[in-house]
């Protein structure tokens, strides 16, 4: 009986790290694609990078992804990094199988306040369902939990700045009007982030773990929970 709660307690959150990759990928691709909203993070740079400099995109992610991920294998563990990898892979995967397979066509041009409100909340509950349960989506959500952990701000309201940064940048070569939407699907997705994180956890505060248990206690107390946002 312990070997199968020991299973169930380990399988759980890649089960709904992998949901919640899914439902990002079937966001980006059916409501932020096929509608030409606009992407913020480290995408958005790589986009920009390209339109500026001419940079290839797939490049310029693994320029900004390495460095925070090495980062978080010193401050967050191996285990988070691991779970990131899985949580980054599976979500190109999902994408990929979306681009190529999927027959659904959710046409919001002609209401593009919908369709930023669909984007903000679905992949603002997938990010944070990732988030919750151990992992990221990318280089640029371990940068907002870092940044969360060091400024106190919650881990939504960074995502929300950093995204629309990015997007003000981007006007550059993005049209204004899809760029305006897209920063409130960010607005929104930002608050959806926090939500989710926080759903039945009180007041705790979405930048801390939970502290260690008492056998970790007595096992080593010197030993203290790093803070982040899962």
């Amino acid at each position: 009986m312990r070997k199968k709660d020991h299973f169930i307690s380990k399988i759980a959150p890649i089960v709904m790290m992998l949901f919640g990759t899914f439902l990002l990928a079937f966001a980006y691709y059916h409501i932020n694609f096929q509608n030409h909203l606009s992407e913020g993070g480290f995408v958005g740079l790589s986009l920009l990078a390209k339109y500026v400099l001419g940079f290839n995109p797939a490049l310029s992610m693994l320029i900004l992804d390495i460095p925070v991920i090495l980062i978080a294998m010193f401050l967050k563990g191996r285990t988070f990094v691991m779970n990131t990898l899985l949580a980054t892979f599976s979500f190109s995967i999902f994408y990929e199988l979306l681009e190529r397979y999927s027959v659904l066509v959710i046409d919001l041009h002609n209401n593009l306040l919908l369709a930023a409100l669909l984007s903000g909340l679905v992949t603002g509950f997938a990010t944070g369902l990732v988030l919750r349960f151990g992992g990221a989506t990318g280089g640029d959500d371990i940068l907002s939990l870092l940044i969360s952990r060091w400024s106190g701000l919650k881990v939504g309201t960074v995502f929300i700045l950093m995204d629309a940064a990015v997007l003000l940048l981007s006007l550059f070569y993005l049209p204004l009007k899809e760029t305006l939407f897209t920063i409130l699907a960010v607005g929104i997705a930002g608050q959806t982030i926090t939500l989710t994180l926080t759903f039945r956890k009180g007041k705790a505060n979405v930048t801390a773990v939970p502290e260690p248990t008492q056998s970790q206690k007595v096992a080593s107390k010197t030993v203290h929970a790093v803070r982040s946002a899962h």
